[in-house]
């Protein structure tokens, strides 16, 4: 197996290594029907966030336990009270890599995880890094899905949704879908919201077919994935009429995915405001709840590369 260091972006990760983490998961899929194991009983992880997120905390803290080890946790890292007396991240993370064997770190600030990184005596995990930062375990378990719902990556047509400028994931997945042969990538949002010039760079530097599209109906029937984003409100600060018109334009519903190609997928990181509506769920091309357990297994996987 190979050893991983830290997890820091998903840039770090070549195709031989997402085939070997894709094949690991598939053994902690196999280790969890068992109902876990305790070859990691010895090892404890620190949670350490700074900005709340139950789903990615819980599947971490789930990771770790069906392995048989043990957590620290917090979810209120920015309340303690050497954190608003001024200690730096450096600081807090020379200490508390004292107290475990890995450390899966939320932070509000993008770059946090690699600056702890270069101070940390112990592995480091980036559960997510500010605003337009990288979330690379969301992409894992992301690519993973798409892997085990069509079979393969290589050819497959993607649309990202939704608010793509600020969006983590999207960024995180679109460096992991770079390196796959063929693939197409449909950006589609309103202008204020587009994907990033450096991920356009990026692609376009590693001749990744992309486009930028505002409406979704035009490719809806052509494409193999559709990711759906948020649109947060806070985005549109006073113009909430502007906000009800974009929710509306790209809104995810029965009459939506009827356009779909049949073996089509619909994703979504989580939590949903009003991007998709409940009645997709029951759909089996709605494959967001899902996400979630293979969420668990790629962390249970990532967790057994780095100890």
């Amino acid at each position: 197996m190979a050893k991983l260091q830290h997890v820091i972006e998903a840039q770090q990760f070549t195709l031989p290594l997402i085939h070997e983490l894709f094949q690991t998961a598939d053994q902690m899929e196999k280790i969890l029907e068992r109902g876990g194991t305790l070859d990691y009983q010895n090892k404890i992880m620190a949670s350490l966030f700074y900005a709340p997120s139950t789903r990615t905390r819980f599947s971490f803290e789930s990771a770790m336990y069906r392995l048989g080890g043990k957590v620290i946790s917090t979810e209120q890292a920015h309340l303690f009270s050497s954190v608003i007396g001024g200690e730096t991240l450096e600081d807090t993370i020379r200490v508390v890599s004292n107290f475990c064997d890995v450390i899966v770190l939320r932070h509000t600030e993008v770059g946090a995880a690699k600056r702890a990184s270069f101070v940390s005596s112990v592995p480091i995990i980036n559960a997510g890094d500010g605003k337009g930062g990288q979330h690379p375990t969301q992409a894992l378990l992301d690519l993973y899905t798409i892997y085990k719902e069509l079979g393969y990556i290589d050819g497959l047509k993607i649309a990202f949704v939704g608010d793509l400028e600020q969006g983590r994931t999207v960024r995180s997945l679109a460096y992991l879908l770079g390196k796959f042969e063929r693939v197409m990538l449909y950006f589609i949002a309103p202008d204020f919201l587009q994907i990033r010039e450096d991920i356009q760079d990026y692609l376009t530097r590693h001749n990744v077919w992309f486009t930028l599209e505002s409406e979704l109906n035009k490719i809806i029937s052509e494409v193999d994935v559709i990711y759906v984003t948020r649109i947060e409100r806070e985005r549109f600060g006073d113009k909430a009429d502007i906000y009800e018109e974009t929710v509306k334009n790209y809104f995810i519903d029965r009459e939506t995915i009827s356009k779909m190609k049949e073996k089509a997928i619909i994703m979504h990181p989580l939590p949903r405001l009003n991007e998709i509506s409940p009645d997709v769920d029951s759909d089996p091309r709605a494959v967001y709840f899902r996400q979630t357990k293979n969420g668990l297994l790629i962390r249970m996987a990532l967790l057994t590369m780095v100890l």
